[in-house]
Parts: C-alpha cells; structure tokens; sequence
C-alpha cells in the first residue's frame, strides 16, 4: 500500500517503513506526526484520488532527526569588477520514518 502526502509545498510517495527527508516540521526526535492532506492511496488493485484530497485517510510518521542537507554554495560573480561573494546554505529538514497508512 503507498499513499501520497503534501507537506511543505511538495508531494512525496510514501509507504509503510519509508525513509524520507520533508522539510523542516516542529516535532522532536521521536516524536509521532500526522499528515492529513493526503492526495491519493493506492495499492493492492484499488486506488482512490481525492478531488483534492481523500476523505478520511492519514499517514502517520515517526521523527527519526531534526538534520540538515549538504551545504549548497552560492557563488556570485561580476566580470571585470573585482566583485564576487561566496555563500553557503544548509537546508534544515526532518527525517521521517513510515508508521502507518489509514484508508478510511
């Protein structure tokens, strides 16, 4: 069974025990998270999409971390101007572990 979820502005595919990184949630490591915009659940031949979402189904989740993603470099440069600035960035997200998917 999978289901797809909406959480910070992406979609992501999920099934039970997954692993995935979502952006950052206000929840401490060990934590449960439910996830009520869910958009469709499928699986075993049947398949339900919501319009938009489905009535009644949620995915929980566990909080495995509180990490953040490879640093990203911003490097700016304008020619014949002896002008450039380096930056870097890292993306703070959670790491979420799959509990359960409940298709009402």
């Amino acid at each position: 069974m999978f289901a797809v979820i909406r959480t910070g502005g992406k979609q992501y595919r999920v099934a039970k025990d997954a692993i995935l990184k979502v952006e950052k949630l206000d929840a401490e490591a060990g934590s449960t998270v439910t996830f009520s915009d869910v958009l469709m659940v499928g699986g075993e031949g049947s398949t339900k999409i919501g319009a938009p979402l489905v009535e009644g189904a949620s995915v929980t989740a566990e909080v495995v971390a509180q990490d953040r993603l490879p640093t990203v470099i911003i490097f700016k440069k304008r020619r014949r101007q002896n002008s450039r600035r380096k930056n870097g960035h890292r993306q703070p997200v959670t790491v979420l572990r799959i509990t359960a998917i409940n298709a009402a």
